[in-house]
């Protein structure tokens, strides 16, 4: 079975102001549709096609440029539409918001931590909050499409929460404004999402 392109669970102009409906519409139509075609195309006919997207990611053979760059667009940006939403914003509660305090010290720490891994990346790429087995999380960036499930990342863990900071995930509205986009995204998180995927993988 192919990989499908997801629908978004929410309209293009959900995340206005925030994140526009231009930028959502292109981002989700023309970038994300482009890795999962080329993602289909990279495996077909090979042991790869039929396997999990995550089995494909964390068991990756870093030289096959075709399946690591589409097979992480296609994993992280299917995960990036499922962690906003247009009723997100605020802070997060429970067992998330207790593991948030030990590993960072603060909501406001670890908002000041994720802020700067996605700032300070430097060209193309993503920033991740991920959970360890025992659920200690781990705050990282990745270059381009790369993900803390690909082997020798620097990363580790399963990603709960990502923030694309390439510029076609911001560049109509924010120019070169990244740190404005980065703390737009604050106010659409979908922290019931990353609570859910915190429980499922700790």
């Amino acid at each position: 079975m192919a990989f499908q392109l997801p629908k978004l669970p929410y309209a293009y102009d959900a995340l206005e102001p925030h994140i526009d409906a231009r930028t959502m519409e292109i981002h989700h139509t023309k970038h994300h549709n482009g890795y999962t075609t080329k993602l289909n195309g990279a495996i077909e006919g090979t042991d790869l096609e039929g396997k999990s997207i995550e089995d494909i990611l964390s068991n990756m053979d870093m030289s096959n440029a075709a399946v690591r760059n589409n097979g992480g667009g296609f994993y992280n940006h299917s995960l990036f539409w499922k962690v906003m939403s247009p009723d997100g914003g605020g802070t997060p509660s429970g067992e998330l918001a207790s593991a948030i305090d030990d590993a960072f010290g603060s909501f406001d720490s670890f908002k000041e931590k994720f802020s700067s891994a996605a700032g300070s990346r430097f060209g193309s790429g993503w920033a991740w909050l991920c959970v360890h087995p025992g659920g200690k999380l781990e705050i990282c960036s990745t270059p381009n499409q790369d993900n803390p499930l690909m082997p020798n990342t620097g990363c580790g863990g399963q990603p709960i929460l990502g923030l694309d900071v390439w510029e076609h995930a911001y560049y109509l509205n924010y120019q070169n404004r990244r740190p404005d986009y980065v703390s737009a995204f604050f106010n659409i998180i979908n922290w019931d999402e990353v609570s859910k995927l915190y429980a499922e993988n700790k």
